[in-house]
C-alpha cells in the first residue's frame, strides 16, 4: 500500500526499478532513507508470467532491495498514455499519498513505448500533483524536490548522475533472481529476457557505468530537470556510514502551488 517515503521509484512494469535503479534503491535504502516503489502496471502482457506470480516476485525482489513498501497501480499493460486523465490522476494520487522528497522515474527517451508513457506521465504528475485545484479528491498537494531518470534495458545515456553502487550490486542480483518467471532460462518459453546474455547486457552497462567514475559498478541517471544542489546533497549524504534506519530522515519535500 502506498504511504510515505523519502524516495519513490517509478516503473512501468514489475523487474523495470530493479534493471534500470535496484543497487541505488538498495543503496538508498541502507543509509537510512525510506524507499518505496510503484509499479504501473502489474505486468500482465509479459510473455511469461501471470500476474498472480509477478505479484509474489516483486515483494521478493522489494525486499531484497530493502524497499519499505512496494505497490501496482495496475493500470494497463501495453497501454499506458502519457495523456490519459483518468492515468495521470492516478499517478497524481499515489504522489501525494507518498509525499516523496525524490522521484526516480523510466527515462523519456526509452524505445519501449510504456516506459516512454510512464516518463510522461511521471513528469506530468510530478508538477500537477504539487496544483492545488488538480483533482483535489486525489489528496493535498505535493510537489518532489527532484526528479533522476533510470534508463530502460535496451537503453544507453550519457548519464547526468552517477551512483557507485558497487558495494549494494549483490542485493541488485538478488532482486533481478526473485524475478524467475521473467529471466529464469529454465521458467518457461524461451525469450530474450531470459537468455541469460540480457541480464548479462545490463550487468555490463552498469559495469560500464561505473567505469565512468573508477568503480566497480555504478546506475547512471539523467536529469529532466535542474539537479537542486541542496537534494542531491540530501540524498547522497551520509551514505559513508550506516545509520539506524529507524532514525527519521531530514526534512522533506514542500507544498507546491
Amino acid at each position: 500500500m502506498v504511504g510515505p517515503c523519502d524516495v519513490l521509484a517509478v516503473g512501468a512494469h514489475p523487474d523495470d526499478v530493479e534493471l534500470g535503479c535496484g543497487a541505488t534503491v538498495a543503496r538508498l535504502a541502507r543509509a537510512g532513507r525510506r524507499v518505496g516503489i510503484l509499479d504501473l502496471t502489474a505486468g500482465e502482457m509479459g510473455t511469461r508470467g501471470d500476474v498472480e506470480t509477478r505479484a509474489r516476485e516483486a515483494r521478493a525482489a522489494a525486499a531484497a532491495l530493502g524497499a519499505a513498501w512496494r505497490d501496482c497501480l495496475s493500470l494497463p499493460d501495453g497501454g499506458l498514455q502519457g495523456e490519459d486523465d483518468g492515468q495521470l490522476a492516478a499517478v497524481v494520487g499515489a504522489l501525494r499519498a507518498a509525499v516523496p522528497r525524490v522521484v526516480l522515474v523510466p527515462d523519456d527517451r526509452d524505445p519501449h513505448p510504456d516506459h516512454a508513457a510512464a516518463a510522461a506521465l511521471l513528469q506530468r504528475g510530478v508538477f500537477l500533483a504539487g496544483v492545488g485545484k488538480y483533482r483535489p479528491e486525489r489528496g493535498a498537494p505535493w510537489r518532489p524536490n527532484l526528479l533522476l531518470a533510470y534508463p530502460g534495458p535496451r537503453q544507453l545515456l550519457t548519464p547526468a548522475l552517477v551512483v557507485d553502487v558497487t558495494a549494494a550490486y549483490a542485493a541488485k542480483r538478488a532482486a533481478l533472481a526473485a524475478h524467475a518467471s521473467q529471466f529464469d532460462p529454465g521458467a518457461g518459453t524461451a525469450t530474450h529476457l531470459a537468455s541469460g546474455h540480457f541480464l548479462a547486457a545490463i550487468e555490463g552497462r552498469d559495469r560500464a557505468c561505473g567505469n565512468l567514475i573508477g568503480t566497480e559498478f555504478g546506475e547512471g541517471f539523467a536529469a529532466p530537470g535542474a539537479l537542486a544542489a541542496d537534494e542531491l546533497a540530501w540524498l547522497l549524504g551520509g551514505w559513508g556510514t550506516s545509520p539506524d534506519p529507524r532514525t527519521p530522515s531530514p526534512g522533506r519535500g514542500g507544498r507546491g502551488q
